[in-house]
């Protein structure tokens, strides 16, 4: 018998064949929408990405609200994927929904500040405690300003970024160690600059690493996630931003955190919460609710010396920003988002179910007796195929396991669950009940029970199984 991750996987083939033709043959109109999209769009879908899912064609999503959405066949789904945390807060949240609708009828976008500007900066400086913000249209291009600025202030060329990281679009953290030598990330479509020469890359929670690259005083920042998410969940170990913000202070290198996913563990972030004090913060996505904005704030002494450096420039464009950058329906959005949606009361009903949803995952994993384990950052959770949290990106990398990952969400999604696709995380939101927990830990448990060694897969089980789909779904 051949085992993977702990799983039988001669059986996990068969339920993986199982569960594609159980998906196919409830979702026609799914289908149909797929193959008339495949005449005009590239790869058939809107963004290349949306074809990273497990499912053989696209799911199209007909309505989404709270913590849930239905499909366009009428099946409905407990989402703990919200968007990839576009909508950690939820889907539509009354609140801002509302902003929108008034904000509509007054103009879209103008390159003229409202009043709603002044009322988003008040409020972002006295939640993360930088006095001095910019905005942006994504998290993306919000990390790349902000490396602007820190180049353009410290007149330093390079950038340092943890391995295995991702900070959207922005080309120059496409760098990864490859058998301890920084190489250029392979799959970078169109790049024909050399990163090399101007993004160095260590591994997290590496302080000697970090101290190495930082020896020579040319470092102008280090972009960073405070707990890495993207390559499956890595935590930093005790004092590491302690000694990390020394190391950078000592050099002369600015530090730039990236909240955009930690932002899941607390209204005012991973940072200040744990004593980290960053020169410049970009927060993406989650900030307007699933509305298209990024926020990146200045330290105040930072502030000053990027104003300088726009100052001394010679006159032009500086190749910061956009004509929709600000724009009034996104600070509309986030005005309602900052003031009335990222409460504390909400947080305390997240971090309340995602705790019930760590625990339980750790605990069925556990019955299993599979070598997996969890991590949990506020509100949102993640299981990984190793027996303990790995301490920086190549051992998250390696254990990674694409098949198994497709097969466990295709099993969750044909019961009506939903979870990120590209690794194990699952994010609760304000909307989120402990009847969609427990739903995802029924079905959780009865993947394990087939996959696992322990388990048992027979015929009669396949088809009572498939007959319940349709009551599964919700429909």
């Amino acid at each position: 018998m051949q085992t993977r991750q702990g799983v039988n996987w001669e059986r996990a083939q068969r339920v993986l064949a199982r569960e594609r033709e159980a998906f196919i043959a409830a979702r026609p109109k799914s289908q149909a929408l797929s193959a008339q999209a495949a005449r005009h769009l590239l790869f058939g879908v809107p963004l290349h990405w949306m074809n990273d899912w497990s499912t053989p064609f696209s799911l199209y999503v007909d309505t989404a609200r709270g913590a849930g959405f239905t499909d366009v066949d009428g099946h409905r789904y407990a989402d703990f994927c919200l968007g990839d945390t576009g909508a950690m807060f939820g889907h539509a949240p009354q609140p801002v929904a509302r902003a929108l609708a008034a904000q509509a009828q007054r103009g879209f976008t103008t390159m003229l500040p409202g009043e709603d500007a002044v009322a988003v900066a008040e409020a972002l400086a006295g939640r993360f405690g930088l006095p001095f913000w910019q905005f942006a249209m994504t998290a993306s291009d919000a990390n790349r300003f902000a490396v602007r600025w820190a180049r353009a202030a410290t007149r330093r060329r390079t950038i340092l970024v943890f391995n295995g990281c991702y900070h959207g679009t922005i080309d120059d953290v496409f760098v990864d160690l490859v058998d301890g030598q920084p190489t250029q990330r392979a799959s970078l479509l169109g790049q024909v600059h050399d990163l090399l020469p101007t993004t160095r890359v260590v591994e997290f929670n590496d302080l000697e690493a970090l101290a190495r690259a930082l020896a020579d005083n040319d470092v102008a920042c280090v972009l960073a996630e405070p707990a890495m998410t993207n390559v499956g969940m890595v935590l930093p170990e005790p004092g590491f931003w302690r000694e990390a913000q020394a190391l950078m202070k000592r050099h002369g290198t600015l530090l730039l955190i990236d909240e955009t996913h930690t932002i899941s563990s607390g209204p005012r972030g991973y940072a200040r919460e744990h004593g980290i004090e960053p020169d410049l913060f970009v927060l993406g996505k989650p900030v307007g609710g699933g509305v298209p904005c990024a926020v990146y704030g200045f330290s105040a002494g930072f502030a000053a010396r990027a104003q300088q450096a726009k100052l001394d420039a010679p006159p032009g464009h500086s190749g910061i920003g956009t004509t929709l950058t600000a724009n009034a329906l996104s600070m509309s959005a986030m005005r309602a988002t900052l003031g009335e949606v990222m409460t504390e009361a909400a947080y305390a009903h997240m971090f309340a179910l995602a705790e019930r949803l760590a625990n339980g995952v750790a605990a069925t994993i556990s019955r299993h007796a599979l070598p997996w384990c969890v991590t949990r950052v506020g509100a949102r959770t993640e299981f990984q195929f190793c027996a303990t949290p790995p301490r920086n990106g190549s051992e998250a990398r390696a254990v990674m396991d694409d098949e198994l990952e497709h097969l466990l969400h295709l099993y969750l999604l044909n019961r009506g669950v939903l979870i990120t696709p590209f690794h194990n995380m699952m994010l609760v939101c304000p909307d989120t009940t402990e009847a969609d927990v427990d739903r995802l830990l029924a079905a959780f448990d009865a993947c394990l029970s087939e996959l696992s060694e322990l388990g048992e897969l027979g015929e009669l089980g396949e088809l009572g199984e498939l007959g319940e789909q349709g009551e599964l779904n919700g429909r």
